[in-house]
């Protein structure tokens, strides 16, 4: 099942989201919006795994909504102009709808989130813990710490993980995934980033050291999260 969103202030828009949604099992409708500051709201209180989202609406774009996210959910955008489609894919939005928006067109949308959801799913690394090599999704690990010749693996469920292994052999293996190693003895999860400053980084309820001599990696870090939607 996946929990939808609908950010609209045009109602018979957003109607016409909600009967199509409605029509396909796997989408569930678990709110709605009329602009940025009570979708925020949505996305804080609730687990959104996709939102549509219009671009033209009050005080605030949807474009200029979802930059200013630190973790942004899968977004489609739905829209009454083409002028803003390239901007919306490189936000790496799903997929940019013109209004108004055929079912048949709607589908192929969510085809396409469902795909990558189940591809998502699929990505796991096997962990070594107690004399057995458990299966974990690289999505629900929060971040990586050194401790000796052991790693505690930390999970979106606040579970640890330890296990004999090495950061640098686990930087190998998450290259291109979103991890970034900050700390001699830290490597993160860069969709968990809530906010951070030169010293640390937040990740839901944990706080990560930043470490001096990682830098580079830092920055590329904050470049990766933020583009400068979060202040350092």
């Amino acid at each position: 099942m996946i929990n939808c969103i609908i950010v609209d202030d045009e109602p018979l828009a957003a109607t016409l989201l909600e009967k199509h949604i409605s029509r396909i099992d796997h989408l569930k409708l678990i709110g709605k919006a009329e602009n940025a500051m009570d979708a925020y709201q949505l996305l804080q209180t609730k687990s959104v795994d996709l939102m549509f989202l219009d671009i033209q609406m009050p005080h605030l774009t949807g474009i200029d909504f979802l930059k200013s996210l630190p973790q942004k959910p899968p977004t489609i955008f739905t829209t009454a102009y083409r002028d803003f489609a390239i901007e919306g894919f490189e936000l790496e939005a799903v997929d940019y709808l013109l209004k108004p928006i055929t079912f048949e067109r709607f589908f192929k949308a969510v085809e396409r989130v469902l795909r990558n959801k189940k591809e998502s799913q699929e990505d796991f690394m096997m962990i070594k813990t107690e004399g057995m090599a458990r299966k974990v999704l690289i999505q629900e690990i929060v971040y990586f710490e050194s401790q000796g010749n052991d790693i505690k693996t930390v999970l979106a469920s606040n579970e640890s993980i330890i296990s004999k292994s090495k950061m640098t052999d686990l930087e190998s293996v998450l290259s291109g995934k979103g991890f970034v190693r900050i700390h001699r003895s830290f490597m993160i999860n860069s969709r968990f980033a809530t906010a951070f400053n030169n010293n640390e980084v937040q990740l839901g309820t944990h706080l990560v050291p930043v470490g001096r001599s990682y830098k580079n990696e830092f920055d590329a870090f904050v470049t990766a999260v933020s583009k400068g939607s979060i202040n350092r």
